[in-house]
């Protein structure tokens, strides 16, 4: 075939794919040639730049900058959300409508959902999520101990309870505080038969959605009594701890952070949290991104949804 005659063919192809909007089959059929030279003849044309393929990019959406942080964090995915300002609320409830959008679109059958408890990212996620349109055979399991303070305790409770209802799934809770006063009364909690059944199923969770904390507690989280003292938070900083999750501190390479106070978390640990398949953080603003860049190092999450300010930092830190 002719040079001419090839470019001739490879335009009518294109034509045919791009334009019209004939399946590949199709016009192998119309044309008397096989599938396999219809899709040599698709990247040919390419090449010649017959075709050229340009993807506008609506305002507001940061592909180039997911594309960088899943390179240099080694993550699955990354989504990045305009959100206009500084104000923090308004950052969550961003970062939380992105994140019940990557929960509707990504959900599998038969998930087994872990949600740790004290988040109000997470809590904008459930707020900002549609039901499912079918049940997913899904399980909401909570990874972090959620009764506190009885004022705020009933924010954990309802976390849990509306993602299994908008998954139209099974809640199961873990009815122990997060943070106990002593490495015995843990002890004790573990020997509760409902505590013991739920952290048992820990290993089989497929997909955790987490907040990442800093070393200073939320204002939710404080007021709920899971907390250490300040005397105990002066010495996770000392020894090097930038955040956590679940209560679980780890450093800014994301290497955990071995202290007394660990010892009286009830929640998932962080190697269970690594073996995770798909481990979403859902966090944002500038308080938090030491505490991200930790988490992102130590493969504590694989997935992470955050604000464009936050990414662009996290970027820059790395270089």
């Amino acid at each position: 075939m002719g040079r001419i005659d090839e470019l001739r063919l490879m335009t009518k192809v294109a034509r045919m794919y791009y334009i019209m909007q004939y399946r590949q089959t199709q016009i192998a059929e119309q044309l008397d040639i096989s599938q396999a030279t219809i899709s040599r003849l698709l990247k040919r044309a390419q090449e010649e730049q017959i075709v050229r393929i340009n993807i506008s990019v609506p305002t507001g959406i940061y592909a180039d900058i997911e594309t960088e942080l899943e390179k240099i964090y080694g993550l699955k995915e990354a989504i990045v959300v305009d959100s206009v300002g500084d104000n923090e609320d308004q950052v969550m409830r961003d970062i939380g409508a992105a994140a019940a959008y990557y929960l509707e679109q990504t959900i599998k059958p038969d998930e087994v959902i872990g949600l740790s408890s004290w988040s109000k990212t997470l809590m904008a996620m459930v707020d900002a999520m549609n039901p499912l349109p079918k049940p997913a055979g899904a399980e909401v399991i909570q990874v972090l101990g959620g009764v506190g303070n009885p004022a705020v305790e009933s924010h954990a409770v309802h976390l849990v309870r509306r993602l299994a209802v908008l998954v139209r799934g099974k809640a199961v809770f873990l009815p122990a505080p997060g943070v106990v006063v002593s490495p015995e009364t843990k002890n004790l909690y573990l020997q509760d038969p409902y505590v013991a059944s739920t952290i048992e199923m820990f290993p089989k969770v497929t997909l955790c959605l987490v907040g990442i904390g800093s070393v200073e507690p939320s204002d939710m989280l404080a007021s709920s009594g899971n907390v250490f003292s300040q005397a105990e938070l002066d010495r996770l900083r000392q020894i090097g701890a930038v955040g956590d999750i679940c209560m679980r501190f780890f450093d800014a390479n994301g290497s955990p952070v071995i202290d007394p106070a660990g010892e009286r978390v009830i929640g998932m640990e962080l190697e269970q949290l690594r073996r995770v398949r798909r481990c979403v953080g859902v966090a944002g603003g500038e308080r938090k991104v030491a505490a991200i860049r930790g988490a992102m190092r130590g493969g504590y999450i694989n997935v992470l949804i955050t604000d464009i300010n936050t990414a662009r930092a996290l970027i820059d830190t790395a270089r």
